[in-house]
């Protein structure tokens, strides 16, 4: 599938993008992608979880880590998905550049919806970019 990226400059404190985006229990609220988040279990800073997405209400099993007031990483380890998303934030002068990038493929057979999917995890995390800009500057 390859790369996917996109990216938002918000006017607020990192510490409120922040507090919001490293709320991984809340993700379904700005990710209309991501269905339901169960954690399984958490050591350190990475958290064991299983999401259900949008597609066809599949499960997906995730290792998420949480570098904080730097990044999110989120590897897919089991699932039609296979790959990571990060979420990487950059205060940049009264801003913070906030940027995600996928590096995903679908598995096994679901390749063939490759193409349409793509479309949707971009359209999907524009909008989620959006929804996390106005909560932040609110």
């Amino acid at each position: 599938m390859g790369v996917i990226e996109a990216e938002i400059r918000i006017k607020a404190p990192i510490e409120r993008i922040w507090e919001i985006l490293s709320d991984l229990d809340n993700e379904p609220k700005f990710w209309k992608g991501t269905k339901k988040v169960r954690n399984i279990s958490k050591k350190g800073d990475t958290t064991v979880r299983e999401i259900t997405i949008a597609f066809k209400d599949k499960k997906c099993m995730q290792n998420v880590t949480v570098f904080p007031k730097q990044r999110i990483e989120a590897v897919f380890t089991d699932g039609i998905i296979q790959g990571k998303k990060s979420v990487n934030i950059t205060p940049e002068n009264n801003t913070v550049m906030v940027k995600v990038i996928w590096d995903i493929k679908l598995a096994g057979i679901m390749g063939m919806f490759t193409g349409m999917i793509k479309k949707h995890i971009k359209s999907g995390t524009e909008q989620a970019l959006q929804s996390i800009k106005e909560e932040a500057e609110r």
